[in-house]
């Protein structure tokens, strides 16, 4: 898991994925046998077939994009306050109710600053019952960095990146960190890539770009490769928690990668999925289906590519998503990284 641990420590929100690339390029290096960076900031990586004995050279090869997006949600810095007080604009979805009181980092050209992030308004202390029933909006909350005001605006910029701060750790069977969503697809891709020897199909493995703001990223690449395939690797909800009935809670943790039938934005191929099915029985990998109500992933933008892609979705079932405690079993983690590569091996 120290993989997974740096790629969820290391920040990166949608406009600002430099640091989170250069981690993956560094540990892809040598997979491929090419690799660039496209105009958006997307990684590339073209992977030509590797066939073993008996099969035909000659024949044109399947080609598979693999699309992992590689930005967090997080904020962007959009005021400073004569105090020193910085106004944030966000960049992803994020629940109100899990902002308060959080330690953050804020991501400059000289370097991080640590700083904490409140609401605005009065302290308990001081507060009446009614100021303690208000939930904050988005917009009520900034980051004091500890400096006086001109401080600040020395070393901070409009623009710069803001993330949540959160320690990567094992809780029981699970991991638990921030931004699990995405960087275990993130993850399972690299590792998939890294079990193959042997695959009769071309692999184009995108790490993509600014998927939390509207799947950006994954259209211009899928334009450029033109697949006859595609699989989006991301995460999905599991609500297997206490207020939330069993018929919604989407995924079940510990039961295996989820191949998700159908989000708010893509309906998967059936028969596509139905075949990865047949390969996890085959090699008696776990993995399960999954509907989810809303949301999205870059499978969307593969499928609507040119004149179409038939698409799975492969999706890690995560508690408390999009937030600092994210968590994801073991088993889960384990079964994506086999079961997409025995995938890939099968084409």
């Amino acid at each position: 898991m120290k993989l997974l641990e740096q790629l969820a420590t290391t920040p990166s929100v949608p406009g600002r994925e430099d640091r989170i690339r250069a981690v993956i390029r560094k540990q892809v290096e040598g997979l491929f046998d090419e690799l660039h960076v496209d105009a958006m900031g997307s990684l590339h990586g073209i992977r030509h077939p590797r066939p073993g004995k008996g099969k035909n050279a000659k024949k044109r090869p399947v080609r598979v994009m693999c699309a992992a997006h590689m930005d967090q949600i997080g904020f962007l810095v959009s005021h400073i306050s004569d105090e020193g007080h910085l106004r944030i604009n966000p960049v992803g979805g994020f629940d109100p109710r899990n902002l308060f009181a959080r330690r953050v980092r804020v991501c400059t050209s000289d370097g991080d600053l640590p700083g904490v992030m409140n609401p605005g308004g009065k302290p308990i202390h001081i507060s009446s019952p009614e100021d303690r029933k208000k939930v904050p909006e988005l917009s009520d909350f900034y980051v004091d960095l500890g400096f006086k005001g001109d401080e600040v605006k020395k070393k901070v910029k409009i623009g710069d990146m803001v993330v949540l701060e959160a320690q990567f750790g094992r809780v029981g069977d699970t991991v638990v960190s921030q931004c699990l969503d995405n960087r275990i697809g993130c993850w399972a891709l690299i590792r998939a890539i890294e079990k193959l020897e042997r695959h009769a199909c071309e692999i184009h493995a995108v790490w993509t770009v600014q998927e939390e703001v509207g799947l950006r990223g994954a259209g211009p690449a899928a334009y450029k490769i033109q697949p006859d395939i595609g699989i989006s690797c991301d995460t999905t909800l599991c609500c297997q928690t206490p207020g939330v009935p069993p018929e919604q809670r989407v995924t079940i943790l510990g039961d295996g990668v989820c191949l998700k039938i159908m989000d708010s934005s893509t309906i998967s191929d059936l028969k596509l999925t139905e075949a990865i099915e047949a390969v996890a029985r085959k090699r008696k990998i776990k993995c399960q289906r999954g509907i989810l109500p809303s949301g999205g992933q870059d499978g969307a933008m593969i499928q609507r590519s040119r004149i179409g892609v038939p698409v799975a979705v492969f999706a890690c079932p995560v508690k408390y998503i999009h937030t600092v405690t994210e968590m994801a079993h073991r088993d889960d983690i384990e079964s994506y990284r086999d079961l997409l590569a025995a995938y890939l091996k099968s084409l």
